[in-house]
């Protein structure tokens, strides 16, 4: 009878599905268990969203999607290369200071990742003997790479095939094929976000990892800033604004200061010069661009009809 019980026992327990690994199915940063590489990957889904997108809109005020965007606008450029021009767009002198203000926060807001790499990093493993800062420099140093070309290929392009008239989004610049663009747009995705979501869903709400979760998760996400964006279709100004506002100061003088705090470095270094530059060049953008982006969004906003 004990040996029937037994085997009943261990029939029922190899036919019972073993219980989830969430480090399998959280996204990778909140695992705490990932490798440099995994850095990179992070660095560059957080660095390289939909702001790449104004970078040549910031440059005409300025004087896997982004390859799209790029091979795009070369064919465009090269066909239709004619009677471009390449100055500020704005013919006052407060309009185009207002215009560079702007563009500043647009820049601001492409490069705003770097609030995110101290997080990045704490999902490396780290000890005395294998400390984290060693695979997250090789990781930074991939993606930053991987992020000049991402930038620059789209900036230059668009702003070469397009000139003043390219648009906020340089998408909406092409304007057909239909597909192209439509294929850039669904390369435009949120990571960070996800991974925050998901994160907070299963490990803070304890709902059930699996498919239909974070189908419904992200679904509900991608829904909600459509709609957003369709009732708001200011992007450039909202770029320049927000690029500013939020981002200047927690991706460029924030950490500065801290870092002077903690390491104290000798006055008129070099480490210390650097940072007393990229302090008054963060506080500057936090208080210049949001100005320009709320001009741009205000003239816009004159000829705005809701769903229009």
């Amino acid at each position: 009878m004990e040996d029937k019980v037994n085997e009943s026992t261990a029939a029922t327990t190899t036919t019972e599905k073993p219980p989830m690994d969430l480090n399998n199915w959280l996204p990778v940063t909140a695992s705490r268990k990932a490798k440099w590489w995994y850095s990179a990957f992070h660095n560059v889904t957080a660095m390289v969203g939909a702001g790449v997108l104004g970078l040549p809109f910031a440059m005409s005020q300025l004087g896997c999607y982004s390859a799209i965007a790029f091979v795009a606008s070369m064919f465009r450029g090269t066909h239709h290369h004619q009677h471009l021009r390449y100055g500020v767009r704005s013919h006052s002198t407060a309009g185009m200071i207002f215009d560079i203000f702007n563009a500043l926060g647009t820049i601001a807001f492409a490069f705003a990742g770097h609030s995110v790499v101290l997080e990045i990093q704490a999902t490396l493993p780290s000890t005395n003997e294998k400390p984290s800062k060693v695979p997250m420099w090789k990781g930074v140093i991939v993606a930053y790479l991987i992020v000049a070309f991402c930038y620059f290929s789209v900036a230059i392009s668009g702003f070469w095939a397009f000139g003043d008239l390219v648009d906020d989004d340089v998408l909406v610049s092409l304007e057909r094929p239909a597909w192209t663009i439509a294929i850039a747009n669904l390369m435009v995705f949120a990571m960070p976000v996800f991974d925050m979501i998901e994160s907070y869903l299963v490990q803070k709400l304890h709902f059930t990892p699996g498919r239909p979760l974070r189908l419904i998760g992200r679904s509900s996400y991608v829904v909600g800033t459509a709609l957003v964006g369709i009732c708001l279709p200011f992007f450039g100004g909202l770029l320049g604004f927000f690029g500013g506002l939020a981002f200047a100061s927690t991706s460029y003088f924030i950490p500065c200061i801290m870092w002077l705090v903690l390491h104290r470095p000798k006055m008129w270094s070099f480490h210390w010069t650097a940072s007393w530059i990229s302090i008054i060049v963060g506080v500057l953008i936090t208080v210049l661009a949001p100005i320009g982006g709320a001009r741009s969004i205000i003239i816009s906003a004159k000829t705005y009809k809701l769903f229009s």
